[in-house]
């Protein structure tokens, strides 16, 4: 059987692409018309088919149809993410670290003032008693003891008194363990601590509280004497107490000690 053979019977050298890549150019505002559209693409077999010719029947077509974004999706992803809340920069970030610091060094501070007094504190702070009767001004003066427990409880109330009116009166600290002040003891019949004594600017004895009471009463006396008047609202007043008898009597040390 005879075959007949073609010199290039797939005109290789004449083939062309079939499925050239179609092109899109994105819409800038991301939206898309919802008319549809088609594209068709022609395969052409026939090698010496002009593209001015109309295509033969046997051609193959491809349609390709582009992808619709919907536009109300886009707006509403679009909305959503604007109207997300925006994270705090820097700077807020540094203000609030600074809020944060003083308010506790805010708490310290008071936490310091309430519960850090101590008598030793208060000891060192306090005025010579010697100095006190001479300058010109009223006195109030402590007798106490380290050992003493109501003297550590209130010797908070007695700071914040002391530097509310510590230009105008005199606070004077005179420990009852310090056989210096056995003659003070007795000329103010302290029996029992602590024992406030509260002396006019001459050093006359107007009154004094004795024991655990409220702040009130060392404050309105405090302010009777740094007002100048004749004597104080709370005279003579006793609450709970340490025995004075129970003193531990030690050898001065520094006979110039007013503590």
């Amino acid at each position: 059987m005879a075959r007949l053979i073609s010199p290039n019977p797939i005109a290789l050298h004449r083939f062309q692409p079939c499925f050239p890549i179609p092109r899109f150019t994105a819409n800038p505002q991301h939206r898309r018309i919802n008319t549809r559209k088609f594209q068709t693409f022609v395969c052409q077999t026939n090698p010496n088919l002009d593209h001015k010719d109309t295509p033969p029947t046997g051609q193959e077509k491809l349609v390709v149809e582009p992808t619709t974004v919907n536009a109300e999706t886009t707006n509403t992803t679009t909305t959503t993410t604007s109207s997300l809340p925006q994270l705090p920069n820097k700077d807020v970030n540094n203000k609030i670290a600074l809020v944060s610091t003083l308010a506790a060094l805010g708490l310290f501070l008071s936490a310091r003032l309430d519960f850090g007094v101590s008598l030793k504190d208060l000891s060192v702070i306090a005025m010579p008693y010697e100095e006190a009767l001479s300058n010109g001004k009223p006195t109030v003066v402590e007798f106490y003891a380290d050992w003493c427990e109501v003297c550590r409880e209130l010797a908070p109330d007695v700071y914040k008194v002391e530097q509310q009116y510590k230009d105008q009166v005199n606070f004077v600290m005179l420990n009852v363990d310090n056989t210096k002040w056995e003659q003070e003891l007795d000329e103010f019949g302290v029996e029992g601590i602590p024992h406030f004594a509260f002396l006019d600017k001459e050093g006359n004895e107007e009154g004094n509280v004795v024991g655990r009471l409220p702040r009130q009463y060392l404050l309105e006396n405090v302010d009777a004497l740094a007002r100048g008047q004749a004597s104080v609202p709370h005279a003579r007043v006793v609450g709970q107490y340490s025995s004075a008898e129970a003193r531990k009597v030690h050898q001065v040390v520094d006979p110039r000690s007013h503590g």
